[in-house]
Protein backbone atom coordinates (compact mmCIF):
# COMPACT_ATOMS: atom_id res chain seq x y z
CA UNK A 1 0.00 0.00 0.00
CA UNK A 2 2.79 2.42 0.84
CA UNK A 3 4.28 2.06 -2.63
CA UNK A 4 0.97 2.91 -4.28
CA UNK A 5 0.45 6.00 -2.12
CA UNK A 6 3.87 7.37 -3.01
CA UNK A 7 3.47 6.98 -6.78
CA UNK A 8 1.44 10.20 -7.29
CA UNK A 9 4.04 12.13 -5.27
CA UNK A 10 6.90 10.77 -7.38
CA UNK A 11 5.02 11.58 -10.58
CA UNK A 12 4.38 15.13 -9.35
CA UNK A 13 8.05 15.69 -8.58
CA UNK A 14 9.06 14.41 -12.02
CA UNK A 15 6.50 16.69 -13.69
CA UNK A 16 7.74 19.72 -11.76
CA UNK A 17 11.36 18.93 -12.68
CA UNK A 18 10.45 18.78 -16.35
CA UNK A 19 8.46 21.98 -16.05
CA UNK A 20 11.33 23.94 -14.53
CA UNK A 21 13.91 22.76 -17.07
CA UNK A 22 11.79 23.42 -20.16
CA UNK A 23 12.16 27.26 -20.21
CA UNK A 24 15.93 26.97 -19.77
CA UNK A 25 16.20 24.50 -22.65
CA UNK A 26 14.05 26.78 -24.81
CA UNK A 27 16.33 29.74 -24.13
CA UNK A 28 19.41 27.69 -24.96
CA UNK A 29 17.95 26.53 -28.26
CA UNK A 30 16.96 30.02 -29.49
CA UNK A 31 20.13 31.88 -28.50
CA UNK A 32 22.33 32.84 -31.46
CA UNK A 33 24.13 35.85 -29.98
CA UNK A 34 25.69 36.65 -26.64
CA UNK A 35 28.35 38.72 -24.93
CA UNK A 36 30.85 36.58 -23.08
CA UNK A 37 30.30 36.65 -19.33
CA UNK A 38 34.08 36.54 -18.91
CA UNK A 39 37.10 37.07 -21.12
CA UNK A 40 39.89 34.51 -21.54
CA UNK A 41 41.83 36.48 -18.92
CA UNK A 42 45.00 37.29 -20.84
CA UNK A 43 44.10 40.72 -22.15
CA UNK A 44 44.35 40.99 -25.92
CA UNK A 45 45.99 37.56 -26.20
CA UNK A 46 43.02 35.42 -27.16
CA UNK A 47 45.03 32.70 -28.84
CA UNK A 48 44.25 34.23 -32.23
CA UNK A 49 40.88 33.85 -33.90
CA UNK A 50 40.88 30.14 -33.18
CA UNK A 51 41.30 30.69 -29.47
CA UNK A 52 38.61 33.37 -29.42
CA UNK A 53 36.16 31.13 -31.26
CA UNK A 54 36.90 28.31 -28.83
CA UNK A 55 36.17 30.63 -25.92
CA UNK A 56 32.75 31.41 -27.41
CA UNK A 57 32.12 27.73 -28.06
CA UNK A 58 33.10 26.68 -24.54
CA UNK A 59 30.85 29.25 -22.87
CA UNK A 60 27.96 28.24 -25.13
CA UNK A 61 28.62 24.58 -24.36
CA UNK A 62 28.50 25.29 -20.63
CA UNK A 63 24.91 26.51 -20.90
CA UNK A 64 23.75 23.81 -23.31
CA UNK A 65 24.10 25.75 -26.57
CA UNK A 66 27.18 23.97 -27.88
CA UNK A 67 25.29 22.32 -30.73
CA UNK A 68 25.82 25.45 -32.82
CA UNK A 69 29.09 26.73 -34.28
CA UNK A 70 30.08 29.96 -32.53
CA UNK A 71 32.49 32.61 -33.79
CA UNK A 72 33.83 35.70 -32.07
CA UNK A 73 33.16 39.03 -33.78
CA UNK A 74 36.80 39.96 -34.48
CA UNK A 75 38.81 41.33 -37.37
CA UNK A 76 42.51 40.75 -38.05
CA UNK A 77 45.09 42.86 -39.89
CA UNK A 78 47.92 42.40 -42.37
CA UNK A 79 48.42 39.45 -44.70
CA UNK A 80 45.28 37.35 -44.89
CA UNK A 81 43.27 39.93 -42.92
CA UNK A 82 39.74 38.88 -41.97
CA UNK A 83 36.68 41.11 -41.59
CA UNK A 84 34.61 40.46 -38.49
CA UNK A 85 31.42 40.87 -40.52
CA UNK A 86 32.43 38.02 -42.82
CA UNK A 87 32.83 35.37 -40.13
CA UNK A 88 29.57 35.45 -38.20
CA UNK A 89 27.09 33.87 -40.60
CA UNK A 90 24.05 35.50 -42.17
CA UNK A 91 21.67 35.97 -39.23
CA UNK A 92 19.16 36.55 -37.85
CA UNK A 93 20.65 36.68 -34.34
CA UNK A 94 18.81 36.79 -31.06
CA UNK A 95 19.83 36.81 -27.43
CA UNK A 96 19.01 34.17 -24.83
CA UNK A 97 15.60 35.75 -24.23
CA UNK A 98 14.65 35.62 -27.89
CA UNK A 99 15.06 39.34 -28.55
CA UNK A 100 16.34 39.88 -32.10
CA UNK A 101 19.60 41.84 -32.29
CA UNK A 102 19.66 42.05 -36.08
CA UNK A 103 18.06 40.15 -38.93
CA UNK A 104 21.17 40.12 -41.14
CA UNK A 105 24.69 41.50 -41.55
CA UNK A 106 23.47 44.77 -43.11
CA UNK A 107 21.11 45.51 -40.23
CA UNK A 108 23.76 44.56 -37.66
CA UNK A 109 25.98 47.29 -39.08
CA UNK A 110 23.09 49.72 -39.45
CA UNK A 111 19.99 50.20 -37.32
CA UNK A 112 20.45 47.18 -35.07
CA UNK A 113 18.89 46.43 -31.69
CA UNK A 114 22.12 45.96 -29.75
CA UNK A 115 22.25 47.93 -26.50
CA UNK A 116 22.75 47.45 -22.77
CA UNK A 117 19.33 45.84 -22.36
CA UNK A 118 19.75 43.35 -25.20
CA UNK A 119 23.50 42.60 -25.11
CA UNK A 120 23.13 39.77 -22.61
CA UNK A 121 25.65 37.10 -21.67
CA UNK A 122 25.28 33.40 -22.44
CA UNK A 123 23.72 33.09 -18.98
CA UNK A 124 21.13 35.77 -19.68
CA UNK A 125 22.78 38.37 -17.48
CA UNK A 126 23.30 42.04 -18.31
CA UNK A 127 26.79 43.56 -18.46
CA UNK A 128 27.88 46.62 -16.50
CA UNK A 129 28.12 49.83 -18.47
CA UNK A 130 28.64 53.55 -17.86
CA UNK A 131 27.41 54.37 -14.36
CA UNK A 132 27.96 50.84 -13.02
CA UNK A 133 30.87 49.64 -10.90
CA UNK A 134 32.96 48.25 -12.37
CA UNK A 135 32.25 49.44 -15.89
CA UNK A 136 32.79 46.52 -18.34
CA UNK A 137 31.21 47.94 -21.50
CA UNK A 138 34.32 47.71 -23.73
CA UNK A 139 34.08 44.68 -26.05
CA UNK A 140 37.04 43.61 -28.19
CA UNK A 141 36.40 43.79 -31.96
CA UNK A 142 39.46 45.09 -33.82
CA UNK A 143 37.00 46.47 -36.36
CA UNK A 144 35.81 49.61 -38.06
CA UNK A 145 32.15 50.57 -37.66
CA UNK A 146 31.19 48.67 -40.82
CA UNK A 147 32.78 45.47 -39.48
CA UNK A 148 35.86 45.61 -41.70
CA UNK A 149 39.56 45.54 -40.89
CA UNK A 150 41.82 48.51 -40.26
CA UNK A 151 44.09 48.75 -43.27
CA UNK A 152 46.70 51.09 -41.76
CA UNK A 153 49.91 50.17 -39.98
CA UNK A 154 48.58 51.04 -36.53
CA UNK A 155 47.79 48.00 -34.47
CA UNK A 156 44.09 47.65 -33.68
CA UNK A 157 44.00 43.93 -32.91
CA UNK A 158 46.70 43.40 -30.24
CA UNK A 159 48.86 41.80 -32.93
CA UNK A 160 46.03 39.70 -34.29
CA UNK A 161 44.90 38.68 -30.82
CA UNK A 162 48.23 37.28 -29.64
CA UNK A 163 49.60 40.09 -27.43
CA UNK A 164 49.01 40.71 -23.75
CA UNK A 165 51.56 43.54 -23.57
CA UNK A 166 52.31 45.93 -26.44
CA UNK A 167 49.73 47.04 -28.98
CA UNK A 168 46.14 48.21 -29.06
CA UNK A 169 42.73 46.72 -29.70
CA UNK A 170 39.72 48.55 -31.07
CA UNK A 171 36.75 48.08 -28.76
CA UNK A 172 33.05 48.82 -28.98
CA UNK A 173 30.65 49.99 -26.28
CA UNK A 174 27.85 47.49 -25.71
CA UNK A 175 25.77 50.09 -23.87
CA UNK A 176 26.21 52.57 -26.75
CA UNK A 177 27.42 55.24 -24.32
CA UNK A 178 30.61 57.23 -23.86
CA UNK A 179 31.95 59.26 -20.97
CA UNK A 180 30.48 62.43 -22.48
CA UNK A 181 26.73 62.14 -21.88
CA UNK A 182 26.09 65.11 -24.17
CA UNK A 183 27.86 63.60 -27.18
CA UNK A 184 25.72 63.45 -30.35
CA UNK A 185 24.13 60.18 -31.44
CA UNK A 186 26.74 59.71 -34.18
CA UNK A 187 29.68 60.14 -31.81
CA UNK A 188 32.13 57.20 -32.20
CA UNK A 189 31.94 56.50 -28.45
CA UNK A 190 28.36 55.36 -28.99
CA UNK A 191 29.23 52.65 -31.50
CA UNK A 192 28.81 49.04 -30.41
CA UNK A 193 31.86 47.84 -32.33
CA UNK A 194 34.32 50.71 -32.90
CA UNK A 195 34.45 53.21 -30.03
CA UNK A 196 38.17 53.62 -29.22
CA UNK A 197 41.47 51.70 -29.07
CA UNK A 198 42.70 50.17 -25.83
CA UNK A 199 45.59 51.80 -23.98
CA UNK A 200 47.41 51.60 -20.67
CA UNK A 201 50.71 51.48 -18.79
CA UNK A 202 51.48 47.87 -19.70
CA UNK A 203 51.52 48.67 -23.41
CA UNK A 204 47.83 48.59 -24.27
CA UNK A 205 46.94 44.91 -24.41
CA UNK A 206 47.21 43.56 -20.87
CA UNK A 207 44.18 42.59 -18.84
CA UNK A 208 44.88 45.57 -16.56
CA UNK A 209 45.04 47.88 -19.60
CA UNK A 210 41.66 46.65 -20.84
CA UNK A 211 40.11 47.18 -17.42
CA UNK A 212 41.59 50.66 -17.11
CA UNK A 213 39.35 52.00 -19.89
CA UNK A 214 36.18 50.16 -18.86
CA UNK A 215 36.62 46.67 -20.23
CA UNK A 216 37.39 43.11 -19.22
CA UNK A 217 38.41 41.38 -22.43
CA UNK A 218 34.81 40.51 -23.35
CA UNK A 219 33.74 39.34 -26.81
CA UNK A 220 30.64 39.32 -28.98
CA UNK A 221 29.78 35.75 -29.99
CA UNK A 222 27.53 34.85 -32.95
CA UNK A 223 26.16 31.51 -34.08
CA UNK A 224 27.17 31.00 -37.70
CA UNK A 225 24.65 28.22 -38.35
Amino acid sequence: MSRITHLPLIASIAFLALGTSAPVQTQQSIMSFFVTSVGPGKGGDLGGLEGADQHCQSLAQAVGAGGKTWHAYLSTQGTGAVNARDRIGNGPWQNVKGVVIAKDVAELHGANNLNKQTALTEKGDGVNGIGDTPNRHDVLTGSQADGTVFAGAEDRTCHNWTSSTQGAAMVGHLDRRGLNADAPANDPSRTWNSAHPSRGPDGGCSQADLRSTGGDGLLYCFAVN
